[in-house]
């Protein structure tokens, strides 16, 4: 049964209503290449994991949530047109190859922190981009059915819960005491 520190696989489809009314299929997960979470450790929305809790493997899944349990309500402020000299790479030239109409960016927030961003146009000296999630003010329909549930090992526990490892090896490094290799031992890093 999905409870709190239960490693879950899951197929799904993910729909969102269309212009025409019609339902859209927006994202899917097979069994090949599954959606797994730990249950209780904010990897998933809270809503998702809510009607999640209490299923058991092999059971089979249908639910909406609303936009305002999911990412929101759109909110206009998050569009937003900046001087297209902030994506100018290295050399000093705009940097075409990563910002482009519909790529998504890591913009820094005025906190450091790295939210990202999609690009939806290039001008002559401007960018603009939208903050909100692709899925703000939408409602999202989730089908699907549970593969798996086990429970989390120890060093996955250590993964998910620590935020200081170098971001490659996941906090996984087989060189590391601490499960948090800091870039210093892992060879997927470049800081080995």
């Amino acid at each position: 049964m999905i409870e709190n520190l239960k490693v879950v696989k899951a197929t799904y489809d993910l729909y969102i209503a269309g212009e025409d009314g019609k339902e859209e299929l927006m994202e899917r997960a097979t069994e090949e290449t599954p959606l797994v979470w730990c249950q209780g450790e904010h990897m998933m929305l809270p809503a998702f994991e809510a009607q999640m809790a209490g299923k058991a493997e092999g059971e089979t899944f249908d639910f909406v949530l609303k936009a305002a349990d999911a990412y929101g309500e759109y909110i206009q402020e998050g569009l937003m047109e900046l001087p297209k000299k902030m994506f100018f790479n290295g050399d000093g030239e705009f940097d075409a190859e990563r910002v482009y109409v519909g790529a998504i960016v890591p913009m820094n927030t005025v906190d450091g922190q790295i939210v990202k961003a999609q690009v939806c146009e290039v001008t002559e000296d401007k960018v603009t981009i939208d903050l909100n999630h692709p899925y703000a003010g939408e409602d999202l329909h989730f089908t699907g059915r549970i593969l798996e549930i086990r429970d989390v090992t120890e060093g996955e526990l250590k993964a998910i819960r620590n935020p200081h490892h170098c971001g490659k090896c996941h906090g996984q490094c087989n060189d590391c005491e601490k499960g948090d290799c800091n870039g210093e031992h892992c060879s997927d890093c470049g800081k080995a």
